[in-house]
């Protein structure tokens, strides 16, 4: 039996143009709130269409996510091919904006049987010869949250249109359907999403539901809603198999540290000697705190301190070595293979200033740290100085 794969590849940064993906995207956006990475979803996207008032959210929060640029010059940028849906929540002057811009407009208020989600897969489905069916997925922003009813209207969309890629995604999780009767291979991208993930049992029960890759993983298991279903599970694999006799639903959690993430593949996406005059090198510092700062966070009675605090530095040396760890892995993707990282036990502020120190770069490239050291920097303190 043939495999279906699954991936969350497009919380990723897009690969260079010469590299050709398995997938292609459209992007549909709903009324509710952006999620944090809804640019990246569209830079992603070959097609993008707002919901009917998924457009306000476009409009009024696209800006706030890119605060370095002007609201104009972002909302000029970020125009959608497509605006779709009965047009009952959409502000006059947002329509009026998009329509100057060359944005088509598809009316559809005589229809009230079917959701916006709906009337947008459908339009996708019909009216876009262009796009490669067999190759498209849908992703939808702004699909949970909100009223309870639109999320099971959205969630109605995925049961209604089994035989396209569509997943619905909000700024913590995603969901996406897995038909049965076929053996779905999951692929787990640790920086962006997980651990927590669950499969749940839609429109009828499961007589029997196998699983690889899961700490509970499940061996010809019956799931139905009154009974077990799986949820808070962990993906405990980089690969999920999923075999089931009827339609599951996948959930799994999305990381809040990927903006992090997202920076050093871009970073390192553009990453060239500034000098002709090689060798040159790459190096990547990352900044960890000693447990005493890290607990003046904490709401601890300080009696207790002593005996936490080595638990508290083991879990920092756990955490600092795993985004070592992530570093090397996404420069080996880059071929940056000479890459050298390096952990400073220093608070992050600092870390800028010990790098200037130690290694007189010609290039920085500095994450949110960096930028406050640049500040008090040309405010002349004398720590930076």
């Amino acid at each position: 039996m043939e495999v279906v794969h699954h991936s969350s590849a497009f919380l990723l940064p897009p690969a260079p143009a010469n590299h050709h993906p398995s997938l292609s995207y459209a992007l549909v956006v709903l009324n509710q709130r952006l999620p944090r990475f809804a640019p990246l979803l569209w830079q992603h996207a070959k097609l993008r269409l707002c919901a009917d008032g998924g457009a306000n959210r476009v409009f009024d929060e696209m800006p706030a996510l890119l605060p370095d640029e002007e609201a104009d010059v972002i909302r000029n940028r970020y125009k959608p091919d497509v605006i779709e849906g009965d047009m009952d929540s959409i502000r006059s002057e947002v329509l009026d904006f998009y329509i100057k811009l060359g944005t088509k407009v598809v009316d559809e208020s005589h229809d009230q049987d079917t959701t916006d989600l709906h009337k947008c897969v459908s339009y996708i489905r019909d009216f876009t010869s262009d796009l490669d069916k067999s190759r498209l997925c849908i992703l939808v922003a702004g699909a949970l949250g909100g009223r309870f009813d639109h999320e099971i209207g959205n969630i109605n969309v995925l049961c209604g249109f089994k035989n396209m890629r569509i997943i619905l995604i909000s700024d913590d999780c995603l969901i996406h359907l897995l038909p049965g009767g076929q053996n779905h291979e999951i692929h787990i991208l640790p920086s962006v999403v997980g651990p927590h993930c669950g499969l749940i049992p839609i429109g009828m029960p499961s007589k029997s539901t196998t699983t690889t890759g899961l700490q509970w993983n499940l061996n010809g298991t019956k799931m139905q809603f009154g009974g077990l279903i799986s949820t808070s599970n962990i993906a405990k694999d980089d690969t999920v198999t999923v075999h089931s006799d009827s339609d599951l639903l996948w959930t799994i959690s999305i990381k809040k540290s990927q903006d992090r993430l997202h920076c050093q593949h871009h970073s390192y996406n553009f990453f060239k000697p500034f000098r002709s005059n090689a060798p040159y090198k790459l190096i990547i510092l990352h900044a960890r705190p000693t447990a005493a700062s890290a607990m003046v966070r904490l709401p601890l009675d300080p009696y207790l301190g002593a005996p936490v605090m080595p638990h508290v530095e083991n879990d920092l040396k756990r955490q600092a070595t795993q985004v070592a760890e992530k570093t090397k892995e996404i420069c080996s993707s880059k071929s940056l293979n000479d890459a050298q990282v390096e952990i400073r036990d220093c608070h992050g502020r600092n870390l800028l200033c010990h790098a200037v120190d130690k290694y007189n770069a010609s290039i920085l490239v500095v994450g949110s740290h960096g930028y406050g050291a640049l500040k008090r920097l040309k405010r002349a303190t004398r720590e930076d100085n």
